[in-house]
């Protein structure tokens, strides 16, 4: 059980499983309801172990099992007490061949092997058995059996899901010689974008092609605005979708994150298309924010990672990122292949609407069969990035700054150095540093600066000065063919002079490769 904790502090009795008499629980999620619940359980004479909300599982089980039901209904009477988010898999010590389990509002998938069936959150976690794998939805209960398994809704009655077949392969899986799975992932990035790419460019004359069915294309076509929604660092995919969709389509397009959305009582209706963004398909807040814009009308698009996932299955249409699996815990080839997708989605509304001639398109086209060896290009920056890593690794802080197409990748660089090197990172549009953030900035604090040359290049120059005026020590993320930005910086990690406008996907893998050898120096868990 990897997961974050979010009841109690990291320790062997707050870890999975967690047991009452014969019940044997794990479970993914927040039970919001449980210290009522625990309350009501202590006062029956129930003991507890740990300061979990998951504890609370098992017990009520138990107790509905000591009041005559089966161990089926006992988990069945369960899950109607417990308000919040749950993936849940129940065993009882008395049936040891047959595994319970049952989700709301966080993902779980039913692995179909050979003589034996497995239950777990992600596919990548027993794609070294099977590649047959059902999706359970909300409200969904499963009986596994090494046979199969049975699914039935909260009122009992059985329900058929679909089988579906990945086309992911065990050794997709596997570290094949990396050290880290985020390692890996960051490397097959130029395989992954040429996945992404294949079959989307015309061949013979300029044209694109979304393969997300004629609604895909109906959609793009015909709304007036777009709302995109989405957490983390597919979020800040949407805010680089956003640049791209409005200047090369000119339809205005807003971006939520995901946990925000529910509160905005955003406009949505039949000329505002929602597209949500999310690697697993399984994202539960943007899962809460595609229901209120089914519920208002809103044609619903989604970019996913993940074939047959909650997401893809609610939608009207859906374009697959063809990413692979992704198992690290910090988001690398994901993000790029969602920023490719994005940047074909703008193409394919801007040649619709007429917005862009055919020699515009076929430009574009061409530049973006460029972004694979690109990135292949910036990856060969990676020992010297190492040497960068090690003089950063002791930092407290760090603060990213980018203008223009480069602030969402500034802020994405930010959350991967917090996200696995436990360093505190800040990214903050450059033009806004004067607002605040400069009076944190001496000579203890590393500033990346993305300055790639560009319109923004003179405008960044200027903040990297504003830096060294405070004795900041400036790392420059700057194009191969800039020399004279070593006069102005710590160091400088290269990338290749590329378009301008589909830079963001190249610009964002020194940053990626930072935060990886930062927390391996530091010996975090990556």
């Amino acid at each position: 059980h990897t997961r974050w904790a979010t009841h109690g502090r990291p320790s062997e009795e707050n870890a999975h499983p967690h047991a009452a008499g014969e019940v044997v629980v794990v479970h993914n999620g927040i039970i919001e309801n449980y210290l009522e619940l625990r309350g009501e359980l202590a006062a029956a004479g129930h003991t507890f172990l740990s300061e979990t909300d998951t504890e609370v599982i098992p017990h009520l089980i138990q107790r509905f099992l000591g009041q005559g039901a089966g161990l089926e209904e006992a988990l069945r009477q369960t899950i109607a007490r417990l308000e919040g988010s749950y993936a849940v898999a129940v065993v009882s010590l008395k049936e040891p061949d047959r595994l319970l389990a049952a989700r709301r509002a966080s993902p779980l998938v039913v692995g179909l092997g050979d003589g034996e069936t497995f239950v777990a959150s992600d596919i990548p976690a027993v794609l070294g058995h099977t590649r047959r794998f059902v999706f359970l939805e909300d409200g969904d209960l499963a009986v596994c059996t090494r046979d199969g398994v049975r699914i039935t809704r909260p009122d009992g009655a059985a329900v058929d899901r679909e089988v579906h077949v990945v086309q992911w392969t065990p050794a997709m899986a596997e570290k094949g010689g990396y050290k880290h799975f985020m390692q890996k992932e960051i490397f097959e990035q130029p395989r992954a974008l040429a996945d992404t790419l294949s079959g989307r460019l015309g061949a013979g004359k300029a044209a694109v092609h979304l393969d997300g069915g004629p609604q895909a294309d109906e959609i793009a076509r015909r709304i007036g605005r777009l709302h995109i929604v989405a957490c983390g660092t597919s979020y800040h995919a949407g805010l680089v979708g956003k640049y791209w969709i409005e200047q090369i389509a000119r339809v205005p397009v807003e971006v939520s994150l995901g946990s925000e959305f529910r509160y905005q009582d955003p406009i949505l209706g039949p000329e505002t298309g929602l597209l949500l963004i999310s690697q697993s398909g399984e994202t539960a807040d943007t899962l809460a924010a595609l229901a209120e814009g089914r519920e208002k009308g809103a044609p619903i698009l989604s970019i996913c990672n993940v074939v047959g996932s909650s997401i893809p299955r609610a939608s009207d249409a859906v374009l697959y990122t063809h990413a692979g699996p992704e198992i690290g815990v910090a988001s690398t080839k994901a993000f790029t292949t969602q920023l490719a997708t994005l940047y074909l989605l703008g193409l394919h509304m801007g040649a619709a609407r007429g917005r862009l001639t055919p020699e515009d398109l076929a430009e574009r086209i061409e530049a973006v069969r460029a972004v694979p060896g690109a990135v292949e290009r910036a990856l060969e920056a990676d020992p010297a990035i190492e040497a960068v890593a090690r003089s950063i690794m002791d930092a407290r802080s760090a603060l990213y700054l980018g203008r223009g197409l480069q602030y969402p990748i500034a802020l994405e660089g930010a959350l991967k150095l917090k996200e696995i090197s436990y360093i505190h990172a800040e990214g903050y549009a450059a033009g806004e540093m004067k607002h605040g953030p400069i009076a944190l900035v001496d000579e203890e604090l590393p500033v990346v600066a993305l300055t790639p040359l560009g319109a923004t290049y003179e405008k960044m120059r200027s903040n990297i000065q504003e830096v060294r005026a405070r004795q900041g020590r400036v790392i420059a993320v700057a194009s191969e063919s800039d020399r004279e930005i070593a006069d102005h910086a710590e160091a400088v990690l290269r990338v290749p002079d590329f378009d301008p406008e589909l830079l963001p996907i190249v610009s964002v893998v020194p940053l990626q490769l930072l935060a990886y050898h930062t927390a391996v120096l530091k010996g975090t868990d990556v």
